[in-house]
């Protein structure tokens, strides 16, 4: 992987993060927002 596409790759991850952590934070129940931090959790680990 070259250069500029580590550097696109890296700006979507945090352009997802951000939107993980804002669905998170705009969750309309606390079953919910656990439910989306156990999907995010479980991407997460699917990545590496």
């Amino acid at each position: 992987m070259n250069f500029a596409a580590k550097l696109r790759a890296r700006r979507v991850e945090a352009r997802n993060r951000k939107a993980v952590a804002r669905a998170i934070d705009m969750a309309p129940t606390p079953a919910m927002r656990h439910e989306l931090i156990v999907i995010a959790q479980a991407q997460a680990n699917t990545l590496r």
